[in-house]
């Protein structure tokens, strides 16, 4: 990992250019400008998947330690910003999200030798992808629906300045935080399933409570979709909904790796 400190380093450097720009665009202080910040992050994005690259040790398997992992989550949330963006007004999560995977590039620098899974195992690293990847557009959406909570409270208190006046729509703020459910609940059905395609046993051992967990988010997730689309959840309601069911993963994966990993010794 030591060859890649400088490709870590510069990606660092080019995450908290981006976040710099939009923070000070948000503040008036710069033009509003979404191509710079797309190349900032665009090159962040290649520099931190090279040095993943490498963490991961994918030439003869994948580690899967908490550092290792959360690097890899940080680094798929800011790919979905950009991508997202080309559609909705997704940039300015990355003054919070940009510093983030710098900060998680920063320790997994420090990252100790983990479990490390072989490459034969091709069906249970399609299943390990696609769950990090439901996880990635969840975080997103739990970010999504705390900037929409504030907004909500805001336009009630008639707060028409400050952090309002940068956001979009309410509108569109909602319609975006739906658009990251849907895409996250169709990942996570697939990761779900392929969990008990791929795994020996889904509902035995370390992997009992990972599976009642995410079924649960699963179960919280879909239950509020159909209220979206039968009732016309919103607002709020999709908030405490969301903010669940993202502690409900949250939990399904890193608190049993918080607890095998620092706690007991394994993986």
């Amino acid at each position: 990992m030591a060859a890649f400190l400088p490709l870590s380093l510069l990606a660092v450097a080019f995450y908290l250019a981006g976040a710099s720009w939009v923070g000070l665009r948000l503040a008036g202080k710069v033009p509003e400008k979404t191509a710079l910040v797309r190349c900032l992050g665009a090159c962040a994005l290649v520099l931190h998947g090279i040095t993943l690259y490498s963490l991961l040790g994918l030439d003869n398997g994948i580690s899967l330690g908490l550092l290792e992992v959360a690097s890899l989550i940080t680094w798929l949330i800011c790919a979905f910003i950009l991508l997202a963006s080309l559609k909705h007004p997704t940039l300015n999560l990355a003054a919070a999200l940009f510093p983030l995977a710098g900060l998680f590039i920063v320790l997994s620098l420090f990252a100790e030798g983990s479990a490390r899974m072989p490459r034969s195992k091709d069906g249970l690293l399609f299943h390990v992808l696609i769950s990090l990847s439901a996880y990635s557009l969840f975080a997103l959406a739990s970010v999504q629906s705390l900037l929409l909570a504030l907004q909500n409270r805001q336009l009630k208190h008639h707060h028409l300045r400050g952090l309002i006046a940068v956001l979009p729509p309410l509108q569109t703020m909602e319609r975006l935080l739906f658009d990251l459910l849907l895409a996250g609940q169709l990942l996570l059905t697939l990761g779900i399933a392929s969990g008990f395609l791929f795994l020996d046993s889904m509902l035995a051992g370390g992997n009992a409570h990972k599976t009642f967990f995410s079924l649960a988010a699963w179960l919280t997730f879909g239950t509020l979709l159909l209220g979206h689309w039968r009732f016309g959840w919103r607002g709020i309601t999709a908030v405490r909904w969301t903010l669940g069911g993202s502690l409900l993963l949250l939990v399904a994966y890193f608190g049993s790796r918080l607890v095998m990993q620092f706690l007991i010794g394994r993986g």
